[in-house]
Parts: C-alpha cells; sequence; structure tokens
C-alpha cells in the first residue's frame, strides 16, 4: 500500500469538523478537494468513515475509535516534519546522557542540573563513566554531549572548545615540596608520582616536558580516577599532576595543596563534543548552550565546588 500522509490529515480534520465543508474549511481547500479525499479514504480504510444523518454527517464506530490515534499521529509527524519549531521548555520531557570526564561531572555537574530544573523539569540528565577504550556511543546516538579532554577526529562528531584549564601538582600538606621554598623541575621529577588514566597509562606530556630538559620521573602507580590518585597522595609522599580546575575542588577536603608546575606545558582544554544529528535539535542545542558555560565557569575558576 502506497501512503499519503494527505490523507491522514485530512482524516483528522473531518473527524473533528463531523463534516466536509468544515474540514475543507479547516485545511483551507475546496469542498469538491475535501469530498475526494473522503472517496479515498473510505477505499484505503475500507469504512465509510463519515455517514448522513438527515442533514448531519455521523462518524461510524471505526471513526470513533480511531478518532484519538488518528489526531496523535498528526501531531508526531509534524513534529517530525517540524524541527525548527519553538522549543517549550516547561512541557519538555527527556532524558539526556552525557559521557563526561567524572573530573567534570564533579564541578561541572551540579550547576548544570541546577540550570536544567529551573528551566525545565521534565528534563533528566543521565551521567555515565567513561570507557577505558574508545568507543562510538556519539556516533550510535547512545550517548548525547561527551566533555573531557579529547577532540574526536570524525568527520560527523561536532566538537568546540568549552575552555581550559592548566596543570598543577597536588602533594599532602606535609610533603617535601609543599614545604620547599621553590619548586623546580629538578625536584618534581626527582619525587615518586602517580598518573591519572582510565587505560592505565604511566607516561603522559609531563614525560614528554621533562625529557626535554633532561629529565625523568618514576611513576609507582596509575589511577583509573582522579579521585582515586588524591587518595594516593593523601596519605603517602606521591605527586599528582591534574588540571588545576580539578585540584581546587579537592584539595581543602582532603588535606591537599597544589603547587604550581614548574614545567612549560599547553593548558589542558575541555571539548564538547556531540553528533551531527542533533545540530538543528533545538532541545539539544539548548542543552549544549547550558553545558557550555557550565563548563566555562569551571575551566575559568569561577565556579564554586560542591
Amino acid at each position: 500500500m502506497q501512503l499519503d500522509l494527505n490523507l491522514l490529515t485530512a482524516l483528522d480534520a473531518l473527524l473533528e469538523e463531523g463534516s466536509v465543508a468544515g474540514a475543507a474549511a479547516r485545511l483551507h481547500v475546496t469542498a469538491p478537494a475535501m469530498s475526494r479525499s473522503l472517496g479515498r479514504i473510505r477505499r484505503t480504510t475500507g469504512d465509510q468513515i463519515l455517514v448522513r444523518t438527515g442533514r448531519t454527517m455521523t462518524p461510524t464506530p471505526y471513526a470513533i475509535a480511531v478518532r484519538a490515534q488518528v489526531h496523535e499521529l498528526v501531531h508526531q509527524v509534524r513534529g517530525v516534519l517540524a524541527p525548527s519549531r519553538e522549543l517549550d521548555l516547561a512541557t519538555l520531557e527527556r532524558t539526556f546522557t552525557l559521557r563526561w570526564h567524572e573530573s567534570l561531572v564533579a564541578l561541572s555537574g551540579p550547576a548544570l542540573l541546577t540550570a536544567v530544573r529551573a528551566q525545565a523539569p521534565g528534563v533528566r540528565l543521565r551521567f555515565i563513566g567513561e570507557a577505558s577504550v574508545d568507543a562510538h556511543e556519539l556516533r550510535r546516538g547512545e550517548v548525547d554531549l561527551e566533555a573531557n579532554a579529547n577532540r574526536p577526529g570524525a568527520p560527523d562528531i561536532r566538537t568546540e572548545k568549552a575552555g581550559e584549564t592548566r596543570l598543577v601538582a597536588v602533594v599532602r600538606r606535609g610533603h617535601p615540596l609543599a614545604r620547599a621554598r621553590t619548586l623546580t623541575a629538578r625536584r618534581y621529577a626527582a619525587a615518586e608520582h602517580v598518573t591519572v588514566s582510565r587505560r592505565g597509562n604511566l607516561g603522559n606530556a609531563v614525560d614528554e616536558a621533562l625529557a626535554q630538559l633532561g629529565l625523568s620521573r618514576r611513576v609507582v602507580a596509575t589511577a583509573p580516577t582522579e579521585a582515586a590518585a588524591f587518595a594516593f597522595a593523601r596519605d603517602a609522599d606521591l605527586v599528582i599532576s591534574v588540571p588545576e580546575a580539578t585540584a581546587r575542588s579537592a584539595a581543602g577536603d582532603l588535606g591537599l595543596v597544589a603547587l604550581p608546575l614548574p614545567l612549560e606545558l599547553p593548558s589542558a582544554p575541555v571539548y564538547l563534543s556531540w553528533h551531527q544529528r542533533y545540530d538543528t535539535d533545538s532541545a539539544h542545542a539548548w542543552l549544549r548552550g547550558l553545558a557550555r558555560d557550565a563548563l566555562a565557569s569551571v575551566a575559568s575558576g569561577r565556579a564554586t565546588a560542591p
């Protein structure tokens, strides 16, 4: 069967108005044109739809049974074919899945959730952890927004820089480096270190910067998250090198201090990524704007740690 969506619209109007003339006026077509549409609907469904009773027309039992379903279908079709329609946040009901670096969830997640709840109480946020290997949830539509230091290279993934933050060295308050008057690159390299890598990498850009100075460090462990790495540093003379935004939130609570990194390293970027299918999705664009603001405030130091 070849489906004509115009017949669905005509059927909706006929069932709502209860007459050919009323349906024609509603859809701004002539009465003969609407009468022809009714004939096609009757042939397609095998039902009379409207039957004359005196001077009025009465819907058949079948027409009464499908009236609500037809109206809902027309509403859904119009929604699909009108992506630029005005967004009503007050009635929006949707669940967004966000795969963010765990420190970004802790630092900017509360601000994002507060903004979402204030504007769209029917929206839910589903934060999930990062995978240990590169995944394709964005492409498959399983993740709506991604935020971390990685810039995806796939052409169908949109990416924008939401901010950046410098790296600092985090140690416990009694660590020898915390007591030193000046933290030099040599003293930094001589200490024992714990790296943060969900893939278990022992080396990173810090080692490359040290190598340029003819130095190397000893990495004694790697932790999958910054929270786990901070736990190591809390009770031992270990150094954790992390973005300053993360250190701000954890240092005071765990008895740690952040020291300027004595190396020339570029700032750590914060990227926001999504699949191009959501470029014209008004609800997704709204969420991207709120996420961009929350991430930028954390990177710039304006946000308050939760």
